[in-house]
């Protein structure tokens, strides 16, 4: 009888195990489908905001709850605003993730005129916007310096990245639904620099403007 009872508690500790790492793990799967998700930044494209190897979590739910997949948003909160820095699926392939910054929202008129951003015929202060080139291209040559204007559409953004002279971002590829929104960067919880092998201790924690 006793032999008998130590294997009932084995199972039974065995079961309890099992139904802790399957809840475990439906929870952690919860909370990156709805709630928060982690993501690494692998370009320089938003510097120097984000630099490359800063790792990011996102908010899923602060524009509202979509469902997995659909993409379609059964509980909206609100839409993302200008400045909002906000992860995406690319248009041009959504099996990848992009990162960039709200520069227009629907019904904004975007125009840029020798690297300056105008939203509705009215300069912006344009105080996350790096520039490293100082040649301006004409927009017969290429979109980055001198663009538009165009009308953000319906359900649509005009998005770009901060390292304005390095990023592929609305000035090349167009708008963003608001459907491919992914959530908004709000902090940086890690951050390791490939080129001089070490911890930015000075970033991680940093919460995102």
């Amino acid at each position: 009888m006793k032999l008998k009872t130590e294997n009932k508690k084995k199972k039974s500790a065995l079961r309890e195990n099992i139904e802790a790492i399957v809840v475990a793990v439906i929870l952690a799967m919860f909370i990156r489908t709805f709630i928060v998700q982690a993501f690494k930044i692998p370009s320089g494209s938003m510097k120097e905001t984000l630099l490359i190897g800063d790792h990011i979590l996102v908010n899923k739910f602060v524009y509202g709850v979509k469902i997995p997949f659909l993409r379609t948003t059964i509980i909206k909160v609100k839409n993302p605003a200008r400045n909002d820095i906000l992860v995406f699926k690319f248009p041009e392939d959504p099996g990848k993730d992009f990162i960039k910054r709200v520069i227009g929202v629907e019904g904004d008129v975007i125009e840029i005129r020798d690297k300056k951003i105008y939203v509705n015929n009215m300069p912006i202060d344009d105080i996350f916007g790096v520039y490293t080139d100082p040649h301006s291209f004409p927009a017969s040559f290429q979109p980055r310096d001198n663009f538009g204007p165009v009308t953000v559409p319906p359900s649509s953004l005009f998005v770009m990245g901060d390292n304005r002279d390095h990023s592929y971002d609305s000035r090349w590829w167009g708008f963003v639904d608001l459907k491919a929104v992914q959530g908004k960067a709000f902090m940086i919880y890690w951050s390791w620099d490939t080129d001089n092998f070490g911890v930015r201790w000075n970033r991680i924690g940093q919460t995102l403007k």
